[in-house]
């Protein structure tokens, strides 16, 4: 991978704005300025003499933009106007015309907003763009088939000032009875009970009651349903309205659901989506009736979820037959997976069937996933993973790193402004090829913004393999330091990081977990204080070798106290009491089964996800992995594997 140099910024800096000043200073005293620059503008204090020295500066534009936003109904036409011609075609145009366009509606300036308008995906903007066409006497044929359209998209409610588009419509007998009912379904299936009500508002006395009365059901399950007209759209609303009840009790829905059937001749269609929700909320957390409750759902309701469920079901009960028929009854797309061939294949082994196991253990090996690394170690073969590394010249990736839009994104994501670094990004992107998309990837990298990756790779089944972009590796040091220290396996540690922060230092959740390793200032303040870790506060969990150092001996304690990483990782992600649940539901199940049985998706998906990154960092540390198999159980002396790249894998000429 190519790193640019900071000298080589600062050209493509200078190459933008020609401005001296970025060749006569540092490029971290060109950041301090611009960081000191927005916060003023931000502030309302914009200093002069500071402005027109970076006035040529690529940023400038949000500096204006972040002036600009702070009073919106105070921005003249004449200001509007020169930011939108300066500004053509950048990002910080499209945020300042979104904004500008708000204020234009609010003020009812609508020839200035209809000048202004660009497509938008915002409903309020669109409204607002329908009601300025209205106010200017531009309501043609046009302008009553996208109010419709705008109208049937609101199955959620839409934003206040729709109503007088609506309200148009419906003086000019636009709003048909046949349309607000089917906005009224729309709703119901999204159980926006206060929708149905106020699409109900226009239709005749009988059926708006009838409207409300359904809104009352699916609120709360009421016995007037059974006299409702026997008709296709009553058993829609009765299903719908059932199926939520389900959701929260579903003793209550399946004693009741007879009653309602046989009232308005429920069929196949709608008894199974009451009957999915109950079986659903029964073996989510593997209640008695779990296996009964799945019996009763009709093969015709269920979908990818619910077949899953059921081979979880059979599982926590260790019925290996009737897990392996669960299995087989699945489409043969999910069944061809590499989670659910594994466990065919474990299941066709627990049954007896040990050539069918090592055929479906074979074929599951080619895959480069947790599952696949598993079936590998059934089979004592070396793990595949087919990296794909391109040879981009490095001219392609100067061109790439010198786009204006990507210098932006760049310098905005330095001075930790993420929401208009993506903007700046997904300006970029839009104009890209999949090559260029890829090494803008890179560069991102470089200047140490890797969730990249994530968010931008995948398009081409190619970039699957592209690991050392997808699992950036960065302050690995640090990290095999505490790891060392306290016994850790380093892969491990990288792989958590790139699961909970995508090695963003400055990473906050909404339970307020911060920085790489997603820790809380709770858990911080006291991992420090037992072990003597420097620790002055949350901030400090922002400080990346203070997280990994915390965060890995956090690791070690929950190992510590749990024995095994891998329900250490389960604890890791859902804390103590979901974890304890768990052992104590399903004690003394193989790992693999434990992992496949939690109730919870997120921590599912995240152990089995952690592990499968561990092996993905091993190969990068090292280029050989120790066994998953062995990982998981803490053995981190374990004979260690080869990678290989199987034919399956390889790329296609």
């Amino acid at each position: 991978m190519i790193r640019f140099p900071p000298v080589i910024v600062l050209a493509a800096l200078a190459g933008l704005c020609a401005a001296p000043v970025l060749h006569a200073q540092s490029l971290d005293a060109q950041r301090s300025a611009m960081r000191d620059a927005l916060a003023a503008a931000e502030a309302g204090r914009i200093d002069a003499t500071a402005s027109s020295a970076l006035a040529r500066h690529p940023l400038y534009g949000w500096v204006e933009f972040a002036a600009l936003r702070r009073d919106p109904n105070a921005i003249s036409t004449a200001q509007a106007q020169a930011f939108l011609a300066r500004y053509d075609g950048q990002a910080v145009a499209g945020q300042f015309r979104n904004l500008w366009l708000a204020a234009l509606a609010r003020r009812q300036d609508w020839p200035t907003f209809l000048g202004a308008w660009k497509p938008t995906d915002s409903a309020a903007l669109q409204c607002a763009h329908l009601q300025a066409r209205q106010a200017t006497g531009r309501t043609d044929a046009a302008w009553t088939e996208q109010a419709q359209a705008l109208w049937r998209k609101g199955a959620k409610s839409l934003p206040d000032g729709c109503d007088p588009v609506f309200n148009l419509l419906a003086s000019q007998g636009a709003l048909a009875p046949a349309l607000r009912w089917e906005r009224i379904e729309a709703a119901a299936a999204e159980r926006q009970t206060g929708v149905m009500r106020s699409a109900a508002r226009g239709l005749p006395a009988d059926e708006a009651a009838l409207a409300n009365d359904y809104a009352a059901f699916i609120d709360t399950v009421h016995p007037r349903a059974m006299n409702w007209p026997r008709t296709d759209r009553s058993r829609r609303m009765a299903a719908a309205g059932l199926a939520k009840l389900a959701q929260s009790d579903p003793d209550t829905a399946e004693r009741v659901l007879p009653q309602y059937a046989d009232a308005l001749g429920l069929g196949e269609g709608e008894r199974g989506q009451v009957l999915y929700q109950i079986a659903l909320w029964t073996v989510a957390s593997y209640g008695p009736d779990s296996a009964r409750r799945l019996g009763n759902v009709p093969e015709s309701a269920y979908d990818e979820r619910l077949h899953e469920w059921r081979v979880r079901e059979a599982l926590s009960r260790g019925d290996w037959p009737a897990a392996l028929a669960a299995l087989r009854k699945m489409p043969p797309a999910q069944r061809n997976d590499s989670r659910w061939r594994y466990f065919e294949a474990r299941m066709s082994e627990k049954t007896g069937d040990r050539a069918g196991a090592q055929r479906l253990f074979r074929e599951t090996a080619s895959s480069p996933t947790f599952h696949g690394f598993l079936a590998a170690d059934r089979l004592e073969q070396p793990y595949a993973l087919c990296a794909w590394i391109p040879n981009d010249p490095a001219t392609a990736k100067q061109a790439v790193a010198r786009d204006p839009a990507i210098v932006r994104a760049m310098e905005l994501w330095q001075l930790e402004r993420p929401g208009w670094a993506t903007a700046e990004w997904n300006d970029a992107l839009s104009r890209f090829d999949d090559t260029q998309r890829r090494i803008a990837v890179e560069v991102a990298q470089d200047n140490g913004w890797f969730d990249r990756a994530v968010f931008s790779l995948g398009k081409q089944p190619d970039e699957q393999r592209l690991y050392r972009l997808r699992f950036p590796l960065h302050h690995d040091d640090t990290i095999k330091r505490e790891a060392a220290k306290h016994n850790i396996d380093p892969a491990w540690v990288a792989a958590e990081i790139r699961a909970e922060s995508i090695f963003n230092p400055k990473a906050r959740s909404g339970a307020n977990a911060m920085g790489l390793m997603q820790v809380l200032p709770s858990t911080g303040a006291g991992v420090a204080r037992r072990l003597g870790i420097p620790y002055a506060g949350a901030a400090s969990l922002y400080d990346s070798d203070t997280n990994i150092a915390i965060g890995t001996a956090y690791l070690r304690e929950m190992e510590d106290k749990y024995g095994v990483p891998y329900v250490a990782i389960a604890a890791y992600n859902a804390g103590p009491a979901p974890t304890a649940r768990w052992q104590s539901q399903r004690p003394g199940f193989d790992p693999d089964i434990w992992i496949e049985t939690i109730s919870y998706k997120e921590t599912r998906e995240y152990v089995a996800r952690v592990l499968a990154f561990s092996v993905i960092y091993d190969w990068r540390l090292n280029g050989t992995a120790l066994p998953v198999s062995d990982r998981l159980m803490g053995r981190v002396q374990a004979k260690r594997k080869a990678f290989t790249c199987p034919t399956a894998q390889m790329p296609k000429s």
